[in-house]
């Protein structure tokens, strides 16, 4: 087993992760869309974005806390929606909501969990929001969302960019799959036969590639949850969100496993913050791995970040410890850059800091 306090960095934690996963579970983690330009790309984008600093600020006493959809978080971060956990270890996404809790961050679990939601509500009592698609079956998605709200998640990520599945060539060559011995109980309900075999073919029976605007609406008639939207790098799209009843959206390029040379979150985001106009909730994800990246996307407007593989890495690593370390190095992280840029609160962090 891995000692992970030799581990002093997120990038420590996926090479150490690489040399224990097997083969096929890393590449569906790692891997990206056809080139993988955005994948490469997206640790160098928030690289490429300087702080100017303040000094002299008096920031002897700080605080990292902050309020998001009314919820508080002891760290501007959640666990990104994330399928398959039980890939990276036993304990899968228990494993990550106990370790969510125990850093005072969130999570938002995906509707392919290997573990069923009311479990991982169970785990802890940090905040639970539920990741999902809209089906073909409508009766499965209104089903799903029901769950949801009984089982105490307190809002809903619906994935709009998604109503394909990217080609991936990374795991076709790995020949991804799901064994037969992981459940994916949140699919009750859905003709989950190919799963095991092709997860495009599974998406491509059962998603519902002709969603508008109006299934925002429908989505909206069923449940009193506030409703994020995942995956929008337009303020265009940002606005159209917000005008049909969104809480708030949530930029992302789906890790670079998508659309190939789409733009890199942290330069959709100053555009789709300039659209919000401080109206709704405003979330960020996509190669947040040092401090002074949550910084930057707090500065171009973030309420928060959502951090997605390298929580996969400290569970492989080390299950709910791995997790657990992951959460900590990045939270002392963004501490530190937040007190060295001169802010000493979440607050301060404003748009001025950037160059």
């Amino acid at each position: 087993m891995t000692d992970t306090s030799r581990l002093l960095n997120l990038d420590e934690f996926e090479r150490a992760a690489a040399a224990t996963l097997p083969t096929m579970a890393f590449d569906y983690y790692a891997g990206g869309a056809a080139d993988e330009v955005t994948l490469r790309g997206t640790r160098a984008a928030w690289d490429h974005v300087g702080i100017r600093y303040r000094v002299l600020r008096g920031i002897a006493e700080r605080s990292v806390a902050t309020t998001v959809l009314g919820q508080e978080l002891a760290v501007p971060i959640l666990a990104a929606p994330m399928a398959f956990q039980r890939l990276a270890h036993p304990d899968g996404e228990v494993a990550l909501m106990r370790a969510a809790g125990a850093a005072g961050a969130g999570m938002v679990l995906s509707t392919l969990s290997t573990t069923s939601l009311e479990e991982v509500r169970a785990a802890s009592e940090a905040p639970l929001w539920f990741q999902l698609y809209i089906y073909k079956d409508r009766d499965a998605s209104k089903a799903l969302v029901q769950r949801a709200e009984a089982a105490g998640c307190t809002a809903l990520v619906l994935t709009v960019d998604s109503p394909i599945l990217g080609r991936r060539e990374r795991e076709a060559r790995s020949g991804f799959h799901l064994p037969a011995e992981f459940p994916v109980p949140n699919l009750e309900g859905l003709a989950r036969s190919t799963l095991a075999s092709s997860l495009h073919s599974f998406i491509a029976e059962n998603w519902d590639a002709d969603i508008t605007w109006d299934d925002l609406a429908w989505l909206q008639s069923i449940t009193e949850l506030p409703i994020l939207v995942k995956g929008i790098v337009r303020g265009d799209d940002a606005r159209l969100a917000l005008e049909n009843g969104a809480a708030g959206v949530i930029v992302s390029n789906h890790g670079g496993r998508q659309l190939d040379t789409a733009v890199q979150s942290v330069r959709a985001l100053s555009e789709v913050a300039q659209a919000m106009d401080g109206e709704g909730t405003l979330l960020v994800d996509g190669g947040i791995r040092r401090g002074t990246d949550i910084v930057k996307a707090m500065a171009l407007g973030a309420h928060a970040v959502l951090l997605g593989r390298p929580l996969l890495w400290g569970l492989a690593v080390d299950g709910e410890a791995g997790a657990r370390r992951v959460f900590e190095l990045l939270r002392d992280e963004f501490d530190v850059a937040m007190g060295l840029s001169g802010c000493a609160s979440v607050d301060e962090i404003t748009l001025d800091l950037l160059d």
